[in-house]
């Protein structure tokens, strides 16, 4: 009888600690920072050189609603097309930056956008094909930019 009492006890014990932990990273995941593998070519060299590969980086989301995002700085955000997918790519305009299009238009990124490239032309979706991404509708909307990948951890 004690034995089982005793097997129960540790058993409630160990999965409380997991079941705290497993809380505790996934918070910091969804809100603070997460690493992630980036597959494909589009932003090759940068990421994944030898596209046989995945390079792993860290994603920094604490700081986004302060952060003020530049021309080069590397995002991850939903994709136009499906939500549930991310797409990583360059800031390549800023909201009010001009910036020519491969048909060799001269667009105005509008309020609210960022005109987004892979380093990789050939091999990448991003605003040459779907046009400016729509960036600050609200913290909560897929359309968002996500966060802001700040290492390379390979």
């Amino acid at each position: 009888m004690y034995f089982a009492m005793g097997t129960r006890s540790l058993l409630w014990d160990i999965t409380k600690k997991y079941l705290t932990v497993g809380l505790v990273g996934l918070t910091i995941s969804d809100r603070y920072a997460s690493i992630v593998s980036i597959r494909g070519s589009s932003m090759s060299p940068a990421f994944n050189p030898g596209s046989d590969t995945n390079d792993y980086v860290l994603l920094e989301k604490f700081c986004l609603d302060k952060y003020r995002f530049s021309d080069g700085d590397v995002v991850v955000f939903s994709s136009p097309n499906n939500h549930k997918e991310k797409h990583i790519k360059r800031i390549r305009a800023l909201p009010g930056d001009w910036i020519e299009t491969p048909n060799l238009d001269v667009l105005k990124v509008p309020e609210g956008h960022f005109w987004v490239e892979g380093d990789n032309s050939v091999s990448s979706l991003d605003s040459r094909s779907f046009g400016p991404y729509g960036a600050v509708v609200h913290k909560s909307s897929p359309w968002m930019l996500k966060e802001k990948v700040y290492y390379l951890l390979s």
